[in-house]
């Protein structure tokens, strides 16, 4: 095992405050993927179903995982502009979770070189 500067674990400690204050400044949360898309209405005389440019939308989807399935789910143009926020911070949050636990490993090898 490498020998840790003395001051890692403070440091560590230090980053992991940090990353509480960052996490609990976040206020929405929500998992999962938002598409734009166009759709065809399936009437055989409407434009849309013979050129795409002309196809009718955009509509917001937002899939997610729920009970170990993929569902979808359309949404309004508002329920976007607020999930596209949730989203963002959820993955902020994984993100700064992977910190942590990174941050959390090296206390654990500064204890170890202690013993």
């Amino acid at each position: 095992m490498t020998r840790k500067h003395p001051q890692s674990r403070q440091r560590a400690s230090e980053r992991i405050e940090a990353l509480k204050k960052r996490i609990g400044a976040l206020d929405l949360l929500c998992s999962g993927t938002l598409l734009e898309r166009t759709m065809r209405c399936g009437k055989p005389a409407c434009r849309c179903a013979k050129d795409p440019k002309h196809r009718h939308g955009p509509y917001w989807e937002w899939g997610r995982m729920q009970r170990g399935k993929l569902v979808h789910r359309l949404v309004s143009p508002e329920q976007a502009r607020f999930l596209r926020g949730a989203i963002a911070n959820y993955r902020a949050v994984r993100k700064l979770l992977r910190t942590w636990e990174a941050q959390t490993l090296k206390i654990m090898e500064a204890q170890e070189d202690r013993n």
